[in-house]
């Protein structure tokens, strides 16, 4: 492993801060999933089908914003959105507690609508900044502060919920810290063109990107977050079925670590695994988790998969990235953003309709096999199309 790319990309003039102010502007979207299921059991007294259905409409909404809010900011620049997002989330976060749930849902796809885009911002701002030949260890740092923003704002909201028991101030503290990410956001006013690329008054030739090339990348990365959210949901089942639910947060931290631990090797490397080549490796190792009864094992049997997960996201983007023109960088990036979105939609419930019907095991082998079925398909397109489309590279 080489250090050396790392000291680069961080002594690029403003990577530093760019990591800082995206690593403390994303807790508080990291926590908003967390936060809306909570509020909805514990101050509304319903189901967990009400709260999955409330989370949902979010969810929604953030597929459907995202790439929209991407092609604004190619148009306009990122400060008019963040102005606008922000003032919208302080609106729903505060306005939430006291609507009826009939008005809580169409309100929740709003607020996903108009979720503050911070980590799409950061990404297009990377690329911006950073040649490309070093965008694998910039994006694998952005990969490891993700997975320490997950770290962080879940257990922040399940701990000033359920230890304060009041979700109302937890919901507007929500909005308050993400109109505040806004403001950090603005005043930093992160680049998203290249010094020296186009105008950003140039309109991009959408059918020059957006191809099956492309297409597979956003299909590779929906593979990825449908594992990862399964794996999440069969977690929790596996220690709930044996009476662990207490030791959750550390099994999932340590499954976070190993995660981080294989994005610094993924950036270290000289020849890194393929995109293709760790989406297969995150599934095939996600499948044989659930043979694992207890807590300390289930950690120990998650480390393989984790060391996959950062990696293979950390990829998509890069491959994301070099695939378009700085001026669609961000729907592209947003196109991505919705992709997540769209693969953490299907792993969950695909997981707990499996163990529903069967056990928390085979909710890890479902979505270990999709993840890894979905590689293998893709891998089969792309040998069709690799050499019609070579600008889309997938290592």
């Amino acid at each position: 492993m080489h250090l050396a790319p790392y000291r680069t990309v961080l002594r690029i003039p403003g990577i530093r801060l760019l990591m800082l102010v995206g690593l403390i502007a994303r807790i508080p979207a990291t926590a908003t999933s967390v936060a809306l299921t909570l509020s909805v059991v514990l101050d509304r007294h319903r189901g967990y089908g009400a709260a999955g259905l409330v989370s949902a409409a979010f969810t929604v909404g953030l597929g459907v914003g995202a790439p929209l809010l991407g092609r604004v900011i190619d148009r306009r620049g990122p400060r008019p959105v963040l102005v606008v997002t922000g003032v919208a989330a302080l609106a729903f976060w505060i306005s939430a507690p006291l609507l009826p749930f009939a008005a809580l849902v169409p309100a929740a796809i709003a607020g996903g609508l108009l979720q503050v885009p911070v980590t799409s911002l950061v990404r297009q701002s990377l690329a911006a900044r950073v040649p490309e030949e070093q965008r694998r260890q910039a994006y694998s740092l952005d990969s490891m502060a993700v997975e320490v923003s997950f770290m962080v704002g879940p257990a922040l909201a399940v701990l000033l919920i359920t230890q304060l028991g009041d979700g109302v101030s937890t919901l507007r503290a929500m909005g308050v810290a993400l109109a505040a990410a806004a403001c950090v956001m603005i005043a930093y006013n992160p680049p998203i063109i290249a010094r020296s690329g186009a105008s950003a008054d140039e309109a991009p030739i959408r059918p020059n990107w957006l191809a099956p090339g492309f297409l597979l990348v956003l299909g590779v990365a929906m593979a990825a977050c449908l594992v990862l959210a399964g794996t999440d949901v069969s977690i929790v089942a596996t220690l709930r079925a044996h009476g662990q639910t207490e030791w959750a947060g550390i099994t999932i931290i340590s499954w976070c670590a190993a995660s981080m631990v294989g994005g610094f090797v993924h950036g270290a490397i000289p020849r890194p695994l393929t995109m293709l080549t760790l989406m297969t490796l995150l599934g095939a190792c996600t499948i044989p988790v659930g043979v694992a009864h207890d807590w300390r094992l289930l950690s120990l049997a998650l480390i393989p998969a984790g060391l996959a997960c950062a990696p293979t996201i950390a990829a998509t983007i890069d491959a994301v990235s070099r695939a378009v023109p700085d001026t669609a960088r961000g729907e592209a990036i947003g196109r991505h953003a919705a992709a997540l979105t769209l693969g953490n939609a299907i792993g969950a419930p695909l997981a707990g309709a499996v163990i529903d019907h069967s056990s928390p095991a085979f909710g890890f082998a479902a979505v270990g096999v999709v993840g890894a079925a979905l590689a293998l398909i893709a891998m089969g397109a792309n040998t069709l199309h690799r050499n019609r489309q070579p600008a889309y590279r997938t290592a």
